[in-house]
């Protein structure tokens, strides 16, 4: 199991009789006195990481199971459905492409010259994962757009004086080293998301981001691992007709044939300076097609509804799902990716903060526990959410995530995703204080976790998001001890089929981490204040579109 072991002073038998195992139907862990316990964190893991949950797969008897067992539990707290229509479940439609052979992307040369970069040359990796599942167009001009950035704020516009209506254009992969970002910490402009949906804001009908990968290298075979997998998105949401990957080979000489450096082109466009440029004599046809298969799955809400502002709504989310099982066994003769840490522990820690949340009263503010779908998949539940909110996003307080739990002895730091973003980590540091802890960044800019978990969506939609994350320096032993037992329960545990419950899982940070959110989540909902993004944020205009609903 993950994490690190540490006696927890004994185990308490909490589950009613009847309900030892995860296969007794939908077992309540029985709702007590309030405050955070270990005892009941590790029943909810233990249940649903159990073997019978089969990985909490989206459409499967695990989601079921799962969801049945959630609900249960809000039911026995007497909490009300917080879904759509008073229901406990918002149904989310999901389709799954899976790539088909023969698909084809060719670039036109104005000497006649046409190459199937799919093909032998084996520079280009695309796929057609949006509507239809199908890509077919010809003779597309060709655009570079540098690092396909457009943000005003920052000054920073790479399409400022051009119309890509139609065309295929192409991006240089990450962002720019430049003092308008975040520095060592990636920034949203960075993520292929944003860059396929600039393009397919300003008409694109697709977008390929170059990368400085040898085509064919074993690191470009790597990519089409990675590109060929089966992709699944939101349905109903309008996106480009196809998106992926263009060795650097290609660009260069396009570049070339236009009469330009690509050296010199390529250090203009990370200096701000470069802007959007036709390649002319240059033309790309697609010919994609998917196999396209939907996928139904649920969100899961619960909430205390506010006594005086009940519209004003504190979201406190997390994700049910993990990545089921996989099709060989591994050494030990294990299936089952049981997702004990990833993400059992922060529902369990939902679930936790409802009980000793309902258990205090209802506040002025409504609170909803949200048990987001699909988040392995790509953020599906939560992004779904956001495109079609049960409560409004306007006067939504704040979404605070919890994604995995820290399962370690008692820390002084209080690591955060996005450190830096927004008001609502004044005010974690403050009740942090109190407690002589510190609040820090999560110290691994190289993952880029701000975008990683359920509540990006929220952030792209304005609304202040906060996730907190494990402490390494430790009460005892400080970073020494702390810092290299984290990074091997990462390398151990992450994504592994090992990630399993055990009953000698060190809980105290994970409890000491949620009294902090309980206080912070009480104070949003009794407050009539509003957080807000930091200025330099790139979520603060979108905020502040809405600011009239919050007068």
């Amino acid at each position: 199991m993950i994490g690190i072991r540490g006696a927890m002073g004994g185990l308490l038998a909490l589950v009613l009789a009847g309900c030892a195992t995860a296969n007794a139907g939908s077992p309540v862990v029985a709702p007590q006195e309030a405050g955070v316990e270990a005892a009941r964190l590790s029943e909810h893991v233990r249940i649903l990481s159990d073997d019978s949950f089969q990985g909490r797969e989206p459409g499967t008897d695990g989601e079921r199971m799962t969801l049945d067992y959630l609900q249960a539990q809000y039911e026995a707290m007497g909490l009300e459905p917080g879904g759509p229509n008073g229901q406990w479940r918002q149904p989310v439609t999901l389709t799954r492409y899976t790539s088909a052979p023969g698909g084809s992307v060719r670039a036109s040369m104005r000497n006649g010259l046409t190459v199937n970069l799919t093909g032998a040359a084996n520079a280009a990796l695309v796929r057609a994962t949006y509507g239809d599942g199908r890509a077919q167009f010809e003779g597309a001009p060709v655009v570079f757009a540098g690092y396909g950035i457009s943000a005003p704020d920052r000054g920073w516009d790479d399409y400022a004086g051009i119309d890509v209506e139609g065309a295929v254009v192409i991006v240089l992969m990450g962002e720019p080293d430049d003092d308008r970002f975040n520095g060592e910490y990636p920034s949203l402009y960075g993520l292929d998301s944003y860059k396929t949906e600039e393009a397919h804001r300003r008409g694109a009908l697709a977008v390929l981001n170059a990368i400085a990968v040898q085509a064919g290298s074993a690191q470009w075979r790597g990519i089409a691992g990675y590109v060929g997998r089966p992709s699944t998105q939101v349905v109903g949401v309008e996106n480009i007709e196809a998106s992926g990957y263009l060795a650097m080979e290609p660009l260069m000489g396009w570049i070339r044939s236009n009469d330009g450096d690509p050296e010199q082109w390529f250090a203009e466009a990370a200096s701000g300076q470069f802007r959007a440029r036709r390649l002319e004599g240059v033309t790309l046809s697609m010919d994609i097609q998917e196999q396209v298969d939907t996928i139904q799955t649920y969100n899961l809400l619960a909430r205390i509804p506010g006594t005086d502002r009940p519209d004003d709504t504190v979201i406190v989310s997390a994700h049910w799902d993990h990545v089921g099982v996989a099709d060989t066994p591994d050494g030990n003769g294990d299936l089952v990716y049981n997702g004990a840490w990833d993400n059992a522990s922060g529902t369990a820690g939902v679930l936790e903060l409802a009980r000793v949340l309902h258990a205090r009263g209802p506040r002025p503010r409504s609170i909803v526990f949200a048990h987001m779908a699909a988040e392995e998949m790509g953020l599906l539940g939560s992004h779904y959410y956001v495109e079609h909110p049960v409560w409004p996003l306007e006067t939504t307080v704040a979404d605070v995530n919890i994604d995995m739990l820290p399962l370690s002895p008692p820390t002084r730091d209080l690591a955060i995703f996005g450190y830096g973003q927004t008001t609502l980590e004044d005010d974690l540091a403050r009740l942090a204080a109190i407690e002589g802890r510190v609040v820090t960044d999560d110290g691994r800019p190289d993952e880029g976790f701000y975008y990683r978990s359920d509540h990006f969506p929220f952030a792209l939609a304005g609304v202040p998001a906060l996730m907190v994350w494990h402490g390494v320096d430790w009460d005892e032993g400080g970073r020494d001890v702390g810092a290299p037992a984290y990074r091997q329960q990462w390398d151990q545990y992450y994504h592994e089929r090992s990630d399993e419950w055990s009953a000698d899982i060190d809980w105290r940070s994970a409890v000491e981490n949620l009294d902090l959110l309980e206080q912070l989540v009480a104070d949003l909902a009794d407050g009539d204040q509003w957080p807000d993004w930091k200025p330099g944020s790139e979520f603060l205009a979108t905020r502040a579109q809405s600011a009239s609903a919050r007068q």
